[in-house]
């Protein structure tokens, strides 16, 4: 959820008076490419997802960022795939191809550090352990689970590469991984009423893990 209308207005006289330090995400992710980014340990510090969940819902992120989950899909989702992407690539597309501000270069760390961070345990996790996979999902206010936006953040990534995910969506058995998560983006209709589209919500968030992880083990078997 973005800011209230009140809490924008007082950010951005607050910020009227501050140097906003415009930084080139680009050139950012650039640096991260120096080593492959598979194998690069950086950061060592715990990553503070709060700060970064923050920053992406602040007037400083462009308007069509991507929030905390969808981002979390996103980054799974480029993990995860048939091919190496590397941040010069995916990270514009987290900002929507816009340019977001920064007040300080210590922001600038803390929120592409973070975001590199996770890219880095999801590459950890796949690498060592995929049973300890942890998605970032929304809680609603009545405590049900929100897997939506974390759905279409990991089809964004997939949209990067359609060709190659071709060999995943044409076999038998494989373009069944991605169908839960088709469904939560609304890319994919059931018939059905409304009750069984509820107890499909209900039942996603845990149905995601199990269809990533079938996802990844489908690439590894191929590669």
């Amino acid at each position: 959820m973005k800011v209230s209308p009140n809490a924008t207005e007082a950010r951005r006289a607050a910020s009227a008076s501050r140097l906003i330090l415009h930084v080139s995400v680009l050139c950012c992710a650039r640096a991260v490419e120096s080593s492959d980014v598979r194998d690069n340990p950086l950061p060592s510090d715990p990553i503070d997802l709060d700060a970064l969940d923050e920053y992406l819902m602040s007037d400083h992120a462009p308007d069509d960022s991507m929030g905390l989950s969808d981002l979390d899909g996103f980054l799974t989702g480029i993990v995860v795939g048939p091919v190496l992407i590397l941040p010069s690539e995916w990270m514009p597309v987290i900002w929507s191809d816009e340019e977001p501000k920064f007040e300080t270069e210590e922001e600038m760390r803390t929120v592409l550090g973070t975001i590199m961070g996770r890219y880095n345990e999801i590459v950890a996790c796949f690498d060592g352990g995929p049973s300890e996979f942890d998605p970032i999902f929304w809680e609603g206010p009545e405590g049900d689970i929100i897997a939506s936006d974390w759905a279409g953040g990991f089809l964004d990534a997939v949209a990067l590469r359609a060709e190659a995910w071709k060999a995943l969506t044409d076999d038998d058995n494989g373009w069944k991984l991605l169908v839960p998560l088709m469904r939560l983006n609304g890319d994919l209709q059931v018939e059905g009423g409304d009750a069984e589209e509820d107890a499909f919500l209900v039942e996603a968030p845990e149905m995601i893990p199990t269809c990533v992880k079938g996802i990844h083990q489908f690439w590894r078997r191929r590669n």
